[in-house]
């Protein structure tokens, strides 16, 4: 068995004394595993970092086995390293992306647009379009927000909050004096407009709150990762308030 891909390098381990075992998001295989012979070495472990984009040939004598991966990078983002609150959004979507997706599904449209993701890191108003990319895995899981007309009323004009129930918006005049049961639905989510600071945040503890209620019997009942929560809280602090729920 054997195929050629693309694919974005999620994570790497070692494996014995010179080898390693990585995880890539393809664009035509999905979430995938293998072993890289000499992925240890010097030479390759500088290559082998999250976000890194690769060209790969996997092999394996049976399909159901792990497998080992020859690798040729063709896009480095090393220099995410030197913004942190950038590398803290690639480690966050790497994170999520191994732990969320079934291995070996394809999931073409969700390679796509991560890969929009990794390349706009670091660029102008990128972390709106990680709020956007978090709202858009939700879809892909199966746990998409309803957030084109009012749950109670049905207006499309006017939504403010969103149903931590159903996940459907709600306007703020059909909210009442439920508002404090609701969440904040970021008024960005809802045009192609910029988002600010506090929106960002807004925005994450919105997906965050349903990324961890869907994700929770996959993760065993721990709550997202870590790299994400650092993500919330950097981008809180850069917002100038503490973020709501830090714990996503």
């Amino acid at each position: 068995m054997d195929w050629r891909d693309e694919g974005v390098l999620l994570a790497m381990r070692p494996h014995g004394e010179t080898a390693a075992i990585i995880e890539v998001l393809t664009a035509s295989h999905g979430r995938h595993a293998g072993v890289v012979r000499g992925g240890a070495s010097r030479k390759l472990a500088a290559t082998l970092q999250p976000g890194t984009g690769l060209q790969l040939e996997w092999r394996a004598r049976l399909d159901d086995h792990i497998g080992t991966f020859t690798v040729e990078p063709v896009r480095s983002r090393a220099h995410l390293m030197e913004d942190r609150i950038a590398l803290a959004g690639l480690l966050s979507a790497c994170a999520l992306l191994r732990l969320a997706l079934p291995e070996r599904e394809p999931h073409p449209e969700l390679w796509t647009v991560s890969l929009a993701l990794f390349d706009a890191l670091g660029a102008s108003g990128w972390p709106g379009a990680y709020v956007r990319w978090e709202l858009r895995l939700l879809e892909e899981l199966g746990f998409g927000l309803d957030l084109s007309a009012c749950a109670v009323t049905g207006a499309t004009k006017g939504l403010a909050f969103v149903s931590p129930k159903s996940g459907r918006a709600v306007t703020r005049e059909a909210a009442g004096n439920w508002t404090d049961r609701l969440l904040p639905l970021p008024a960005a989510l809802l045009s192609e407009g910029p988002f600010s600071p506090a929106a960002v945040v807004e925005g994450l503890t919105l997906t965050g709150f349903f990324l961890d209620r869907g994700l929770r019997p996959i993760l065993q009942d721990r709550p997202l990762p870590e790299a994400r929560s650092r993500l919330l809280d950097l981008l809180g602090r850069q917002a100038g308030k503490d973020p709501v729920m830090s714990r996503l």
